[in-house]
């Protein structure tokens, strides 16, 4: 599997402090291990679209799409409760 970022994810990572965007990077190299790491928690959050959810922290999460052996990383948000 490999990684795509879009435009919009990059410029929302941007966004948070270095310390979540090394946390977000621990993540990927699990999500390219095991989509079901338990890290992560990942599931599906849009099922019309495809679209997946997994954890960075308590309070972010990124958002992506899964096409052939490519992860396409969306957004990256606040987890909103």
């Amino acid at each position: 599997m490999k990684l795509v970022r879009t435009e919009r994810f990059k410029r929302n990572l941007r966004r948070f402090s270095k310390s979540v965007q090394r946390a977000f990077y621990k993540q990927a190299e699990f999500l390219l291990a095991n989509l079901m790491h338990p890290s992560l928690r990942a599931k599906k959050y849009d099922e019309t679209i495809g679209l997946w959810q997994a954890r960075i922290n308590h309070n972010i999460r990124f958002y992506f799409l899964i096409e052939g052996d490519t992860y396409i990383l969306v957004s990256v948000e606040k987890h909103r409760d």
